[in-house]
């Protein structure tokens, strides 16, 4: 039976090497010898490889699970660095207040390759990192509810927050996760999907300073309407932080436009910046186009009022000047319009294509749902002209509704502010893709509420390191990853070797104060 060296490629994306030998018309694996994820780790593997081959033969009898006195092995590997980095991270928001290593290999594993928990000990064996047993993993999913994990690290999330930055303007916004599960129950429901997708889901509004680091996570019915989702996280904030009374600014997009939404933020006595709709600028900016037609400057401000309430009429179309909201004024809100040229241009080509869309609909040209301007009757189908028109008057603007007077915050700061938001939609973006929360393989509603810590967790780690280093997650987990510290037994001694750091791993390791043979410190 020859003997001979196999590579084979894993499902991680390393090469593992084999030793192996015929038997029939089969591949018999005699020896799996480890996995390599870089190619100084696979020399080394392909090196014992070649040793185990050379003592068989020299031996004669071909036992190949048996090893000479001299023969390298590599008796321990790990990514030191991606471990120290998150470890450090972990310290530095002092996280390390919750007492269990399996939650924190859990939060590794999510930094390092999202995926389920059955999965997650691959991904710490392959890193280095002897994973805790199944079962320890599914009680510490247990504990996460039942000695309030989430509660502790919102905790520490604040206090970084508090320390590194100021807390006078928080961000909000709201996605969707789904779930592979063909039923609804209780939590898990079919809703609205940005996506189409008829899975049962659950809707997760996340809070998050100006800089884009979580503080507060919270998840509802997968039907529960993404406008009744704001208050009852900022309430839950400002509950866990004892905050009430503290003035806060709490902004968020055009979706969080709700009357009841505004009336609440209001009379808990936060301030908000939400974004309009830009439906609403006919009646916000009538004076302004019965005085002025549907003319604007480039970067023109008009700051004026917008109806609390849809039946409310509070312009004067006799006066040409807008009129200044007061925080007295129960009838209306400030409302903030800007105009831009660059976003005309960029609403023109969208109207274009949505145009000619309606009118191939129209000729019959194009079967498909209807579309925007297409006018159904008894008599067919027609181009909606006056709603066309009506969308090309508005191009250009972008609106704004808040409660801060303009005493307090001028247009140009509100605008500022409320386009910090890009931050939260950042940070769902790194859940939904760098950490992948989704889809969710958990079915009880306390399995769901683990898996959000995990994510939330992981999501502060990953904010914290990108801000200390100018890296993304994605960026320092590919970078660090192959970088291996190799343990090598040769002739009953231990040897240790490490790849050669690059540029990036020194700079990574160097902003976070960590000692490494890189650093100009070390010089």
């Amino acid at each position: 039976m020859a003997a001979y060296i196999r590579k084979v490629r894993t499902a991680s994306g390393a090469t593992a090497v084999q030793i192996a030998a015929k038997q029939g018309r089969r591949d018999k694996v005699l020896e799996h010898l480890g996995s390599a994820h870089t190619d100084s780790e696979l020399a080394a593997l392909l090196d014992t490889a070649r040793e185990k081959l050379l003592a068989g033969q020299q031996e004669l009898d071909l036992d190949l699970g048996a090893t000479t006195s001299s023969a390298p092995t590599i008796t321990g590997k790990r990514s030191r660095w991606l471990i120290e980095v998150i470890a450090a991270a972990w310290r530095g928001l002092g996280f390390d207040v919750v007492d269990n290593e399996a939650f924190f290999q859990l939060v590794t594993a999510r930094l390092v390759e999202p995926t389920s928990v059955a999965d997650a000990g691959r991904v710490l064996r392959e890193i280095g990192i002897a994973p805790a047993h199944r079962n320890t993993f599914v009680r510490t999913l247990q504990r996460c509810t039942a000695h309030g994990y989430r509660d502790t690290i919102a905790q520490r999330c604040f206090e970084h927050a508090a320390t590194a930055g100021d807390l006078n303007l928080l961000l909000y916004d709201v996605t969707t996760l789904y779930f592979e599960a063909e039923k609804e129950d209780e939590l898990r429901k079919v809703g609205y999907s940005k996506e189409r997708r008829v899975d049962p889901q659950i809707v997760v509004g996340l809070l998050v300073d100006r800089t884009g680091f979580p503080l507060e996570i919270g998840c509802f019915e997968g039907n529960h309407a993404e406008t009744r989702t704001i208050v009852p996280i900022v309430r839950q904030f400002q509950a866990r932080h004892d905050l009430d009374g503290v003035e806060m600014v709490i902004a968020a997009d055009a979706g969080m436009l709700s009357s009841t939404n505004l009336k609440d933020l209001d009379a808990a006595g936060l301030k908000f910046i939400v974004g309009s709709r830009v439906t609403k600028a006919p009646a916000d900016l009538a004076s302004h186009f019965h005085w002025h037609g549907d003319v604007f400057a480039d970067g023109q401000v008009i700051d004026t009022v917008t109806p609390r309430h849809a039946k409310t009429v509070v312009n004067d179309l006799t006066r040409r000047s807008e009129p200044v909201w007061e925080p007295a004024d129960t009838s209306a809100w400030r409302a903030i319009w800007a105009y831009s040229t660059k976003r005309a241009v960029r609403d023109n080509q969208t109207l274009n294509a949505q145009e000619a869309r309606a009118r191939e609909v129209v000729d019959g040209t194009r079967a498909a749902r209807t579309p925007r301007f297409v006018k159904s009757t008894t008599k067919g189908k027609s181009l909606d002209t006056d709603a066309l028109a009506r969308a090309r008057s508005l191009i250009g603007l972008k609106g704004y509704v808040t409660n801060l007077p303009v005493s307090v915050m001028n247009p140009q700061e509100v605008m500022a502010k409320y386009h910090d938001l890009w931050h939260v939609e950042q940070s769902f973006r790194m859940s939904k893709t760098d950490l992948r929360a989704r889809p969710i393989f958990s079915h009880t509603r306390e399995s769901i509420e683990a898996h959000l810590t995990i994510v939330f967790t992981a999501l502060a780690i990953s904010r914290y390191l990108q801000d200390a280093t100018g890296m993304s997650i994605r960026k320092i987990v590919r970078t660090l990853r192959p970088l291996q510290e190799v343990t090598v037994t040769i002739a009953g001694h231990e040897h240790t070797a490490f790849d050669p750091l690059t540029d990036d791993a020194v700079h990574i390791l160097d902003s976070l104060e960590i000692s490494n043979p890189g650093s100009k410190l070390a010089h």
